[in-house]
C-alpha cells in the first residue's frame, strides 16, 4: 500500500518537537552534582548501539568502556550498560537534577541486585518519581506514549506492566517504534494502515534526531514478550 505523507506529517513533526524539551523539568542549576546512589534512585535508559541487531531481550553486558578524562587520560570504566534488543542498549543510572550517572557493577553488588532486579526496580522507581505513563491517541489509529519529563519518554518501553495492559484488546499484538528519546509511538499489529503510518512516522523523527537518537527498528510486542519487527537500519558505509 502506497504511504500517504500528508496523513502523518503533523504527527511526525509534534512529536519530533517534544523530543526536544530539555532532558529535566527539576529546579537548579548546572553545578557540580552529586548523585544519591540509594536504590530508590535507581532509574534506565535506553540509547542506540548503531549497526546491533539483538534478536532477544535478555540483558547482555557490554563489558568495559573506554573513557577519556577531562585532563587526557584514557582507561577503563566497568559500567551497568547491557545489550538490550534490536539497536537497543540499556543504561542503568542513578537520577539526578540536570544529569544522570551510570551505575557500576558494584553498585548493584552493593544494592544485592541482579541486573534483571535492578531492571524491574528501576521502572519501578520511574513510575514513583514520574507518575505512570499516558497513552494518548493520534491520527491514523497511532498512539503516542507520553510522562512527565520528556526526555525519558523512551524509558517507558521498558514498563512491561504497561504495555501488556495497553495490548489487551489487540490479541495480535503491537507495533511499537522509539526513534527518539521523547518519540514512543505505537499501532496495533493487525492494522495494516497505521503500521504503514507508523514506519513513516518512524523514519521521519529518527533522520530528523541527531544526538537524540534511540531506535531506527520497529518491536512487536506480544504475549509479554518483545521481538523485532522490522530490523534496524544498516547504516554501515558501503563498501
Amino acid at each position: 500500500m502506497a504511504i500517504r505523507p500528508s496523513r502523518f506529517l503533523p504527527l511526525c513533526i509534534a512529536l519530533l518537537a517534544g523530543a526536544l524539551v530539555p532532558a529535566h523539568a527539576h529546579a537548579g542549576g548546572p553545578e557540580a552534582e552529586t548523585f544519591n546512589t540509594g536504590a530508590g534512585n535507581l532509574i534506565a535508559v535506553l540509547r542506540e548501539s548503531g549497526g546491533a541487531n539483538k534478536q532477544d531481550e535478555t540483558l547482555k553486558p557490554l563489558g568495559k568502556l573506554r573513557a577519556t578524562l577531562a585532563d587526557g587520560r584514557v582507561m577503563d570504566v566497568d559500567i551497568s550498560w547491557f545489550g538490550y534488543l534490536g539497536d537497543m542498549h540499556l543504561r542503568l543510572v542513578f537520577d539526578g537534577v540536570q544529569n544522570m550517572q551510570s551505575a557500576s557493577p558494584e553498585d548493584l553488588e552493593r544494592l544485592r541486585l541482579s541486573p534483571e532486579e535492578a531492571l524491574r526496580l528501576a521502572v519501578a522507581n520511574l513510575r514513583r518519581a514520574y507518575g505512570p505513563p499516558q497513552a494518548e491517541p493520534w491520527s491514523g489509529g497511532l498512539t503516542q506514549v507520553r510522562g512527565t519529563s520528556p526526555d525519558l519518554d523512551s524509558s517507558w518501553f521498558l514498563d512491561r506492566e504497561f504495555w501488556q495492559e495497553q495490548q489487551r484488546p489487540h490479541p495480535q499484538g503491537l507495533v511499537v517504534a522509539v526513534p527518539q528519546r521523547g518519540g514512543l509511538v505505537y499501532a496495533p499489529a493487525d492494522d495494516a494502515d497505521a503500521v504503514e503510518g507508523l514506519r513513516f512516522s518512524a523514519a521521519a523523527m529518527y533522520a530528523g534526531g541527531t544526538r537524540s537518537r534511540v531506535s531506527s527498528a520497529l518491536y512487536l510486542f506480544k504475549d509479554g514478550h518483545w521481538s523485532v519487527f522490522q530490523a534496524p537500519l544498516d547504516l554501515r558505509p558501503a563498501q
